[in-house]
């Protein structure tokens, strides 16, 4: 039987969350700290202190931290709340890339590696980073993987550079992902290593200028100058980096798409209001076929956006891994929910390429989701090959 409703203590919390978002964090969405390279490290400390004093903060958190631990599907229906505003994650400290990072260690990582560097995170004391992609190495395809990790015995020396590290100036968690080169001391291969973000050798040599200013401290260009790191900080097994890197991708895409679509909603419900109340040739643009025809294209896509996100969340919560339902919804959503932004641009008129509103800050984070853990393109060679292989391979 299939059934939608959603548990009255989950409805409940999305509520909670929503009025928290709306009243407590949308004010800030004009706060100057929200800079081109996203919310400063001080906005964020200020935002998440309020979440906490309503007893929100990383309510996705796993029990044995004190987190509410929900399902993928409460998950899908509280997440879609946070990000009402781009600010309400970062706020709720369920924003990636921390939230992902949360779900990897929670379970990879060893109970003194966790007290170290989860525990910390999931208290929204410091924020981690997951270093993996390369300019002209790993990215869409992590077996390009440029940076290197040579063990001698005693230690691993790791040496690359990596950009597009979201958040990582400021950072103290940080996941680096390098390729253990063939070594007469034990296995080799893609690699997870956890350590501090103070830890010698790692530069963070500038912040790059992208389009969207969601994540706190913006995208880093990182080089790693021979980082001296032990064995024990090894994050897993070695050699095994490319299975742990799917373990936590599956549910970041989703939550990506959960988040994106309380923005998208936001959005529309702006462009409602505007239709509403703005009058051209003798009546509400509302009642104008083609600006009818966009809203109701927008309600569909929402829709259809939010279903897709709940069938693959329950795939999730079944057991599954999870991999391709995940691509599939990651595909179909970031291309519908960037229309449905551009379509609300379009509705608002010169309004909506302004920051009257927060529709075109929404429009430009939601055009750079679209490329977030792996690009529509990349989705869909998957989709096709499992596809050949047969949906039941």
């Amino acid at each position: 039987m299939i059934d939608f409703s959603i548990p009255s203590d989950t409805a409940a919390l999305r509520d909670e969350i929503r009025s928290f978002v709306i009243d407590e964090i949308v004010p800030f969405e004009t706060d100057p700290r929200l800079t081109q390279h996203g919310p400063t490290d001080e906005l964020r400390s200020e935002l998440v202190e309020l979440a906490r004093k309503r007893g929100l903060l990383t309510f996705q958190a796993p029990a044995r931290f004190g987190g509410r631990e929900p399902s993928h599907l409460d998950q899908a229906v509280l997440y879609e709340a946070a990000g009402w505003s781009t600010l309400g994650p970062i706020a709720l400290n369920c924003a990636a890339p921390d939230e992902g990072n949360m779900y990897l260690l929670g379970k990879v990582a060893t109970e003194e590696q966790a007290e170290e560097y989860l525990r910390p995170v999931i208290d929204g004391r410091q924020r981690s980073v997951f270093a993996m992609t390369e300019p002209f190495g790993a990215g869409s395809d992590p077996g390009q993987l440029a940076t290197t990790a040579v063990f001698d015995g005693e230690n691993y020396t790791i040496t690359g550079t990596k950009w597009l590290i979201t958040g990582a100036t400021g950072a103290k968690t940080w996941i680096i992902m390098a390729d253990v080169q063939a070594n007469p001391h034990g296995p080799a291969g893609p690699t997870l290593f956890l350590c501090d973000g103070d830890h010698p050798g790692i530069v963070i040599e500038r912040v790059m200028n992208t389009m969207d200013r969601n994540y706190v401290e913006g995208h880093g260009v990182v080089a790693l100058e021979g980082v001296v790191l032990p064995p024990a900080a090894v994050l897993g097994e070695v050699g095994q980096a490319l299975r742990y890197a799917q373990l936590r991708l599956a549910p970041a895409r989703l939550t990506h798409c959960m988040r994106w679509l309380g923005a998208a909603e936001r959005a529309h419900s702006i462009a409602v209001d505007y239709a509403r109340t703005r009058t051209a040739f003798g009546k509400p643009i509302g009642e104008h076929q083609g600006v009818s025809f966009m809203l109701a294209d927008n309600e569909i896509a929402l829709q259809q956006s939010r279903l897709a996100i709940w069938w693959a969340c329950w795939h999730l919560d079944q057991g599954a891994k999870g991999r391709h339902e995940s691509s599939m919804v990651k595909a179909v959503v970031s291309e519908d929910l960037f229309q449905v932004a551009d379509r609300c641009v379009q509705i608002l008129g010169g309004m909506g390429i302004s920051d009257e509103t927060p529709v075109a800050m929404i429009f430009r984070d939601i055009r750079a989701f679209r490329l977030y853990d792996g690009p529509t393109e990349v989705h869909k060679y998957a989709i096709g090959r499992q596809a050949l292989r047969g949906r039941g391979a």
